[in-house]
């Protein structure tokens, strides 16, 4: 049996959940799954038995329960040096945790009109808020990757608990038809190829629960 659970909602819709997942695969280690239906009216409730939060994702490793997907990052980053989850160097590690916690507290505008929807594509207005978000989050890919991206695809070079952090903004700018320049674009096509995400976008693709009108 896995020594992991972890709870989430649905893959087409849960970005806070496909982070949390990208970082527990990247660890290499086994683990379960128990996939919470969301925005139905026992929602809560289903979650409260797994997360004190009531929301997902939630992590439970033995008698221990993580919720929140940066503290599940944190706590797996600590068991798993050799995933690698946080940059080795000591400037490029706290850049990713500043990036990261950006993600996690910012660019509300894009995430309420933009959200997770990964098996559709839709023609919606960038507005000038949006774009705003939009031209902040690509100009931090090329300050990460100018700076200590080298010799690699992804933020860091290697794939990093930032990388988790912004690969449900990847989703949005696919879902939603976002234009971005050669380099942004090269970054969200190896955040698309990443096995992991192509795992979690098929399962995405194959789920049968459908929400028609759905935020963050």
């Amino acid at each position: 049996m896995a020594e992991f659970t972890i709870y989430i909602g649905n893959k087409n819709y849960s970005s806070w959940s496909l982070r949390a997942w990208l970082m527990l695969k990247q660890t290499g280690e086994a683990f379960q799954e128990t996939v919470i239906p969301i925005a139905r009216p026992d929602t809560r409730p289903q979650i409260l038995r797994h997360s004190p939060s009531g929301k997902v994702p939630a992590l439970a490793h033995g008698k221990l329960t993580l919720w929140e997907s940066l503290a599940i990052g944190e706590y797996l980053a600590e068991l798993f040096p050799p995933a690698r989850l946080w940059p080795e160097a000591r400037d490029a590690r706290a850049v990713a945790r500043a990036v990261s916690h950006e993600m996690h507290a910012g660019f509300l505008p894009l995430r309420r009109h933009f959200p997770m929807n990964m098996r559709s594509v839709f023609d919606r207005e960038i507005t000038p808020e949006i774009q705003g978000d939009i031209d902040r989050i690509t100009a931090l890919w090329h300050d990460c990757r100018t700076r200590f991206g080298a010799g690699g695809r992804f933020l860091f070079g290697h794939f990093t608990i930032a990388d988790a952090m912004y690969a449900p903004v990847v989703s949005r700018f696919r879902t939603f038809k976002v234009p971005l320049d050669g380099e942004a674009e090269a970054y969200a096509a190896a955040v698309t190829a990443w096995p992991a995400y192509q795992e979690w976008l098929a399962a995405a693709r194959n789920e049968p629960m459908i929400i028609e009108q759905w935020e963050f």
